[in-house]
């Protein structure tokens, strides 16, 4: 793009330049540090922080510095405790440092540039704030971005600082109304070089994976499926049974035509007797979305505070912040006790009472772990009277059927237990749900269900489904096996990467920090025609580093570790640390 300005990730070789700028501009110019004879800046965060570039070809403009949660420390440390300044331990705040332009690109739109880039960058690692110290005479161009002053103020040097904060939604969402025809403007004549999409999706949450874009929406070459392994949704590998493509089959110009029946009673009635539930405590959707948003919609509101597990499946953040409003709160798996819930604490948490709706999904997406019905049961039989849980066992199949919570969720009003049948009996392009709840639950969300809720085509599909328990049940062993033998052929590939089974029907790959992104991974994986899921955008948690895969069929398999190969092959030689070196010296500073 000639000479179009460049926003990339920092390379080794801008290193000393950053340095050397950062000493004319906070040093020389504005007085925060005293000069060195070395005529460089460096502090003891350069060598794990991640920095942001602005160039116009060869001239380097602008960067800068973003310091992800994971490091657990930050500038901001060196000025106030946290107790001073509590928002640092809630382990999503990423912190926006030294922004800092070249003195003749200042009325460029190289600062509202690397501004805008680091946003999407900490938006695409899962980030849902962001913490920032900003000079004071500049706070008007803060405030503008949708940033406001935390009440702490900063003094370094000769120079004083606001402490700054802003939700990363918020800010995304300030960004998009007020200044969407400029960015819009911008980005075709931007160079745009960074591993995530210069715009968020409209609704700011991605439903799904890519791989449909990839075959075509208009269904005008399907036949590219094909070709296209799709890992990156959790489809089922294996055809639904064969009495549901026989049920599919038969006579489909008469079940298009054909309005079904309105309250879906033969397909509750199927579920009842499969499941040995009364009728009265089920309701069916279109999918589990349908039942989430139905629900969702009729018990929650912006005042209304949730708790999610983190990281948990992204259609909950997504309905509960940006559809409802309400105040949702984390509850932190970690990858060092293997992201399983910790009964204890969990409970603590919980105990407080200041919850109206705690969902988990289990086993969970996209972990892969499963909790024990036994410790949830005793979860929520300690919890208080008013707190509603929603158990979503979309995988549940894969764990047994012993281990659902459908039994207490049909006499606890408390409970309830939603139940996808897409996934585990392969119906996914069907949309067929269901959930369990206390008769006076599930009749309440039956009067806001519109009539003909699923197709005729997926109604009689669901039936024939439920009524071939031996089909599925070989099928799911089958899933185990070839889980397995896939990561033990991603694990092969190289050591450094970690792959770690969950107990569905996909499991997870970590690069080595140093090497690729995920979203670099997926990127070059789409050039082979096989999808990956990125699950960055998840959470901070998975620091930008891990992607999760769906098991395929055998030949699906090798496909995708022999993508995975071809892209670490790849992506290693030409990848450069994208950090600096840490060299500490005593007059190092932060600034926005």
């Amino acid at each position: 793009m000639g000479r179009a300005l460049q926003l990339r990730a920092a390379t080794a070789e801008d290193r000393e330049w950053i340095h050397e700028l950062r000493h004319r501009v906070y040093a020389e110019e504005l007085g925060q540090h005293a000069p060195n004879p070395a005529g460089r800046l460096r502090d003891g965060l350069d060598g794990d922080n991640v920095y942001l570039v602005a160039a116009r070809g060869a001239d380097r403009v602008g960067f800068v510095s973003l310091t992800p949660p994971w490091l657990g420390r930050y500038a901001l440390d060196k000025y106030l405790t946290r107790d001073e300044l509590p928002l640092l331990n809630e382990g999503d705040a990423f912190e926006v440092r030294i922004l800092t332009v070249e003195p003749d690109r200042r009325a460029s739109a190289a600062a509202p540039l690397l501004m805008y880039a680091a946003l999407r960058w900490i938006a695409a690692r899962g980030g849902r704030r962001v913490v920032a110290m900003g000079r004071t005479e500049l706070l008007g161009m803060y405030r503008a971005a949708g940033l406001r002053p935390v009440g702490r103020t900063v003094h370094s040097g000769a120079v004083t600082f606001e402490v700054l904060t802003g939700d990363v939604s918020e800010l995304t969402q300030r960004a998009t109304d007020r200044y969407g025809t400029v960015l819009e403007r911008l980005r075709s004549a931007v160079d745009w070089r960074l591993d995530v999409a210069f715009a968020p999706r409209p609704d700011g949450c991605e439903h799904g994976g890519a791989s449909f874009s990839a075959l075509g929406t208009d269904f005008r070459s399907l036949d590219r499926r094909h070709r296209i392994v799709m890992a990156d949704v959790l489809d089922a590998w294996f055809p639904p049974a064969p009495g549901v493509r026989a049920a599919l089959a038969d006579d489909p110009a008469w079940a298009a035509r054909t309005s079904p029946p309105t309250g879906a009673e033969g397909m509750l009635a199927e579920i009842a007797r499969a499941r040995a539930l009364p009728v009265e405590t089920l309701a069916v959707g279109a999918g589990s979305s349908d039942l989430i948003f139905r629900a969702f919609g009729q018990w929650l509101t912006p005042e209304s505070r949730v708790l999610l597990l983190d990281p948990v499946y992204g259609e909950y953040a997504h309905v509960t912040e940006r559809v409802i409003g309400c105040r949702v709160d984390r509850f932190r798996l970690r990858r060092e006790d293997g992201w399983r819930i910790d009964p204890a604490e969990l409970s603590a948490v919980v105990g407080s009472g200041r919850y109206d709706l705690v969902v988990v999904v289990n086993p969970n997406n996209p972990t892969g772990r499963h909790a024990p019905a036994r410790e949830l049961r005793s979860l929520i039989a300690a919890a208080p009277a008013r707190t509603r849980w929603w158990i979503d066992e979309a995988y549940l199949g894969y764990a047994g059927p012993a281990e659902s919570l459908a039994g207490l969720a049909a006499t606890d009003r408390r409970v309830v237990v939603c139940t996808s049948l897409s996934k585990m009996y392969a119906l996914s392009g069907l949309r067929a749900a269901y959930l369990v709840a206390e008769p006076a639950v599930a009749a309440h969300l039956r009067r806001w269900t519109p009539p003909w809720p699923v197709s005729l085509p997926a109604q009689r599909a669901a039936v024939a489904a439920l009524r071939d328990p031996e089909y599925y049940r070989d099928r799911w062993l089958r899933t185990h096996a070839l889980r397995s033998q896939l990561a033990a052929d991603l694990a092969g590939l190289d050591e450094a990467l970690v792959v770690e089974e969950s107990v569905a029907n996909f499991l997870t790959v970590t690069l080595p920090s140093g090497g690729p992104s995920a979203a670099q991974l997926v990127s070059e994986c789409r050039r082979h025609d096989v999808y990956l899921r990125d699950l960055s955008p998840l959470s901070p948690q998975y620091q930008g580093r891990t992607v999760r895969i769906a098991v395929r069929d055998t030949a699906g398999n090798a496909r995708i570790a022999a993508a995975c190969r071809a892209a670490l092959d790849e992506l290693s030689p030409a990848w450069r640390p994208l950090a600096l070196t840490a060299q500490p010296v005593p007059a190092a500073g932060s600034a926005l």
